[in-house]
Order: structure tokens, then C-alpha cells, then sequence
């Protein structure tokens, strides 16, 4: 059960995201995706951008629960994060790319990994211990929410 779940998941990280991307993006302009709607808030490319640098993070996390017994993992904040200046200030087109490239990274490197793999575990500071199969759908769900948030953004609505 787990293997198939396992797989299902990397199954989900190879399509969700491009899936959105070639639904939603394909002919969002660089002026829609920058726009910010509510002051205060993330525009689209910010949304996308979190995502990217997010992917660095998570394979950080990775390495870690795979090297060290049970690794106390903390909350990752953009605002926090001295990097993240760096993946929001990148062209929508370069972000994107980066993104891309992230992505191909982390699938490679998930479908590396065998089941004991993703039995290893890090402590999340609200969710508590979770085996690498949790921390890959922690991961996914908040991709989801962000894509979500990205929709009424390029969508005008």
C-alpha cells in the first residue's frame, strides 16, 4: 500500500504543477502575473516564485531526513528567508525556468529514493514526526494552496 501511494504521489508531482502551469499561465500576461491586487498580498509571479525557491528548500529537507536521525526541521518563511529576494526579483520568464529545472530535480530525486527511504522521518515544529511520504504530501498540498491563491490573481476574479 505504501509503495503505490508513494508512487501516486510522484505521479502528482510530475502533473500538478505543470498541469496548472499549461492551463492557467500559458497566456497570462508579465503585467497580470506581476499585478498586485491587495496591498500587502503576494502577486502571481510572487505565488510561483515561493514555489521555486520552495523546491530548494524541500530537497534541502530531503537530504536531511535521509542523513541525520529524525532532524527537527523549522517552518519555512519567505519573509525570513535571506534567498528569497533573490527568486522574487527574477523576470517571470527566468523564474519559470528555475522553477522548471527544480521540479525535474525533485522528481528525479524522489523517484531515486526506495520505501525505507520514505520511511525516514523529520519533525515538523506543528505536525510532528512525519515519514518522507508525509513531507512529500505536506509538499504537494502546499503547492495546491498556492496555485489556488494564484487563480483569482490571473484570473481577474
Amino acid at each position: 500500500m505504501v509503495a503505490h501511494t508513494n508512487s501516486a504521489r510522484i505521479q502528482r508531482c510530475e502533473t500538478q504543477l505543470h498541469d496548472f502551469l499549461a492551463t492557467f499561465l500559458k497566456s497570462t500576461s508579465n503585467e497580470a502575473l506581476n499585478a498586485k491586487v491587495s496591498p500587502g498580498k503576494w502577486s502571481a509571479h510572487e505565488h510561483l516564485a515561493h514555489l521555486a525557491r520552495y523546491h530548494q528548500v524541500f530537497l534541502q529537507r530531503i537530504d536531511r531526513i535521509l542523513a541525520e536521525d529524525a532532524p527537527h526541521l523549522p517552518r519555512y518563511s519567505a519573509e525570513e528567508d535571506p534567498d528569497w529576494g533573490s527568486w522574487s526579483g527574477l523576470s517571470t520568464q527566468q523564474m519559470l525556468v528555475r522553477l522548471s529545472g527544480m521540479r525535474a530535480k525533485l522528481i528525479v530525486r524522489l523517484r531515486s529514493m526506495n520505501e525505507a527511504e520514505f520511511q525516514r522521518t523529520g519533525v515538523h515544529p506543528k505536525f510532528g514526526p512525519m515519514d518522507l511520504s508525509q513531507w512529500l504530501e505536506f509538499f504537494l498540498i502546499h503547492e495546491a494552496h498556492h496555485l489556488y491563491a494564484i487563480l483569482p490573481l490571473v484570473k481577474g476574479k
